[in-house]
């Protein structure tokens, strides 16, 4: 169940190696293991994904990717999950992230209107940037471990649920 899950939202291998922004890891994307759909590549490709979803910073499917590579793990989940940080979903989850930072580090909170402007971004990330990267970290990682383990015990829950539903088929 959870491959064929897996591989029915799965873009296909040859979309992501013709992709333009991808193009910087050259041949290293032709690795099969990038491909595979099995417990130990999917959970980690969820750990590589969430983490980097955390990330403040652009192209975070390029760091995403990067990670896929080192960690083995399968590229095409690993680069869709860094989009669990959207355009809508990103100011709900960096000020999260700004207020786990302030629990963690003890600073004060701050309180700020926001702007779309750079002098805004820029006068404020000079009082706030300690405690929104610790939290974002703090997050980061966090969700690299939850996410791990939740498709580690989700995907053995599949097997022994399959394998029970075969022994009562065959008694």
């Amino acid at each position: 169940m959870p491959r064929k899950f897996f591989n029915k939202y799965m873009p296909k291998a040859h979309d992501i190696k013709n992709n333009k922004t991808l193009q910087v890891f050259g041949t290293l994307l032709h690795d099969p293991n990038l491909w595979h759909l099995n417990r130990r590549s999917v959970a980690s490709a969820f750990a590589v994904g969430l983490f980097f979803a955390w990330w403040p910073v652009p192209f975070q499917m390029l760091l995403a990717a990067g990670g896929a590579i080192v960690f083995r793990s399968n590229l095409p989940i690993s680069v869709g999950l860094v989009w669990v940080t959207n355009p809508l979903t990103m100011p709900p989850m960096f000020y999260f992230a700004y207020l786990i930072g302030v629990w963690i580090v003890g600073a004060p909170e701050r309180v700020f209107e926001f702007e779309a402007s750079a002098t805004w971004l820029l006068n404020e990330l000079h009082y706030i940037w300690k405690p929104f990267l610790t939290g974002c970290f703090t997050l980061a990682v966090l969700s690299a471990i939850l996410g791990y383990v939740c498709i580690e015990l989700m995907w053995r829950y599949s097997i022994i649920k399959r394998r029970n539903k075969r022994r009562q088929q065959n008694n």
